[in-house]
């Protein structure tokens, strides 16, 4: 306030005549004595005639004062003790929202009002954080719902804001993740004051995101708001979770709450997940109980830490094998059961595959070059039963094809796998006698053995070229794990881009150690979204951080700002291969299937001329900032150094140059 307040001072010192004569020019009953002034400059000799001004020594008359504000010597300003902002916080508090984030805008400065003046300091806290874009503050909300299981709002400006937000908002819808959404709108012609109101008002705001967000609604009342937030809460909640939308008047915002009738605001009920039918999940169990080699595919099955213990306890019950698509962190990645890195051979051996909310059950089951039909062929033995289990098919839109190819499944389960797997293990324990139980033990003695082996398999890839510059991911990863591994930490970033190396070399079976990636792979997802996973950790003392991509970082470096701004401890680890690595990898193939080289395959794909400074893009945010570190040697130091700045309570980036993957 007090640089606002001397910018202010310095500029008025420098244009006092013009800001009495020019501002707030628009504002109806401002009077511009002296017009003319404007459009008849001084000559040259009275220009050089003219005494330098001296500077202001303090604050402007009383006029000029309410003129600054945009409010016209003549007009008394409106007083009013509530407005509908007010109410519409105490709404999202009777809902457990403690955060909200917003790119600024004036569109929904009733709300924002309220929450900094009532909302920020009146019990329950609701806190508003500060971003620079749309796309921050709904990522922002993305990673935070996947670790604390609940949503935050976001709000956008209308019409703009949410064009702006609408990737992050497609990434959360594909991701299954509830977030809490606002956009305003100004329905009524005669409260929009200025020409950028008219161009920003819009008949149907939600239009732009219906197809990708699970509900929306454009209330009409306080009474209409209270029930529809509350409705959109109990629907973003109810498997499977997505983003919920109200497009809210500006109106409703500002103006008093009315007396008669007050509006009530309604208690959020308890949600009860939906569970797949009984009789199916028994027939379910006799086909896994009766298998002789059963597989477990999972992909989003552990929202809460309850679904990753159910996981392990069915996976132990009939020691069968685990293939996690790492969605979520639904299985501990050391365990013995676990057959992630070996999954296709896995699955390839399979006589029974139950597949549980699956993002992509056929690409699972199938081989296939991308763009060709030649090479496509399920990898699954003839006679192989595969069973869908999945709330996904439960609000499903058709417009956005991210349901990917049919899994042609031999029977299919509607409900949510979580929900539904104490049912399951209840169903297969009573049907598992001494018999059968020795039979599983068998198995389950050759399972750990090939878990076994696949881990010296990776550990023996990971080691080489460990000493090479650029650093290997492998290397990267692992002088990480070292460093936090006796932490209670979280990697909050997906780990494709590094081969899945956290997955196949640290050892994780905590609910919170890893919460996938973007839903919808949007570019720009990982620098916010972890960000909001370690807003959410932060009451917890969990230590967040993230592998992050260059590329990535660049669609939304202003989630660096963010972190500084409200203090958010995360580390962030550049994996600098200064590239976009996949785009390269693909258009080198296009470039063979055309017999035309690749020499010029890093037109387009690559950041270089110039390189970027990573680090020092981070200082001039206010994150702490290391780097490019080039030398695999000085890693551990260097993440040691982070790791005590964000223990103290701030971010933290390392520029690490490294291989493409």
């Amino acid at each position: 306030m007090a640089a606002d307040q001397q910018y202010r001072r310095g500029r008025m010192a420098k244009r006092s005549d013009e800001i009495k004569l020019g501002r707030r020019f628009f504002l109806k009953g401002a009077t511009l004595a002296g017009a003319g002034a404007l459009t008849a400059p001084l000559s040259v000799a009275a220009q050089e005639a003219a005494p330098p001004k001296a500077p202001a020594s303090s604050i402007p008359a009383a006029p000029d004062r309410e003129a600054e504000r945009g409010m016209p010597a003549d007009v008394q300003p409106i007083t009013q003790s509530s407005s509908g902002g007010d109410f519409m916080v105490d709404v999202m508090r009777g809902l457990g929202i403690e955060h909200a984030a917003a790119f600024v805008g004036s569109s929904f400065r009733g709300i924002h009002e309220s929450l900094i003046n009532y909302g920020m300091l009146t019990e329950p806290h609701i806190d508003f954080l500060s971003c620079m874009h749309e796309e921050v503050s709904v990522a922002m909300c993305h990673g935070y719902a996947k670790i604390e299981g609940k949503p935050m709002a976001a709000m956008m400006h209308d019409t703009v804001g949410l064009q702006h937000g609408s990737m992050a908002i497609y990434n959360a819808y594909a991701d299954r993740v509830p977030i809490f959404l606002i956009t305003p709108t100004a329905p009524d012609l005669r409260t929009r004051k200025t020409m950028v109101q008219f161009v920003h008002s819009v008949q149907d705001g939600a239009a732009i995101v219906r197809d990708f967000v699970k509900w929306d609604d454009r209330p009409g009342s306080l009474q209409h708001w209270a029930e529809s937030a509350t409705r959109a809460w109990k629907y973003a909640m109810t498997p499977p979770y997505g983003p919920v939308l109200l497009v809210t008047s500006t109106d409703l915002q500002e103006d008093p709450i009315e007396d008669a009738p007050r509006p009530a605001i309604p208690h959020p009920p308890k949600i009860a997940a939906p569970q797949a039918e009984d009789g199916a999940l028994r027939d379910v169990a006799k086909m896994l109980v009766a298998a002789e080699a059963p597989v477990l595919v999972c992909d989003r099955v552990a929202r809460t830490p309850a679904g990753l213990r159910y996981l392990v306890e069915l996976a132990e019950l009939l020691q069968a094998p685990v293939v996690d698509a790492s969605g979520r962190m639904n299985f501990p990645w050391r365990h013995p059961l676990n057959q992630t890195s070996r999954g296709r051979a896995a699955i390839a051996g399979a006589d029974m595959i139950l597949g549980m909310e699956m993002t992509d059950f056929w690409g699972t089951t199938h081989s296939f070059v991308p763009h060709t039909d030649v090479s496509t062929q399920s990898i699954t033995k003839p006679g192989a039963k595969r069973i869908s289990l999945s709330a996904v098919d439960l609000n499903f839109h058709s417009n956005y094809q991210d349901f990917q190819r049919y899994p042609d499944a031999d029977l299919a389960l509607e409900g949510d796998a979580e929900a539904s797997l104490p049912s399951l293990i209840e169903a297969c324990r009573v049907l598992i006698d001494q018999n059968k139980r020795s039979n599983f033990d068998l198995r389950g003695k050759k399972l750990g053995d090939a878990h076994l082996a696949a881990l010296g398999e990776q550990r023996a890839l990971a080691a080489e070229g460990w000493d090479s510059q650029p650093i290997t991911t492998a290397r990267l990863v692992m002088e990480l794990y070292n460093v936090i591994k006796d932490e209670d930490w979280t990697l909050a970033s997906g780990s494709l881009f590094q081969n899945s190396w956290p997955q196949k070399l640290w050892h994780a079976d905590k609910h919170h150690r890893y919460i996938g990636d973007a839903g919808a792979y949007g570019i720009g997802y990982t620098a916010p979204a972890t960000l909001g996973a370690a807003l959410a950790n932060k009451k917890h003392g969990r230590l967040t951080v993230s592998i992050q991509s260059d590329g990535d970082l660049m669609c939304c470096p202003s989630a660096l700002w963010t972190a500084a701004h409200e203090k958010i401890p995360i580390l962030y680890i550049m994996h600098n291969n200064r590239a976009w690595h996949q785009e390269i990898m693909l258009l080198q193939q296009m470039a063979n299937r055309m017999q035309r080289g690749v020499d010029r395959t890093h037109i387009g794909t690559t950041i270089r001329d110039p390189f970027i400074d990573y680090g020092k893009l981070a200082q001039s945010m206010g994150v702490y900032g290391q780097g490019p570190v080039t030398d695999p040697k000085d890693l551990n130091a260097a993440i040691k150094r982070a790791i005590a700045v964000v223990k103290r309570g701030e971010p933290a980036l390392i520029d690490v140059v490294c291989q493409g993957r």
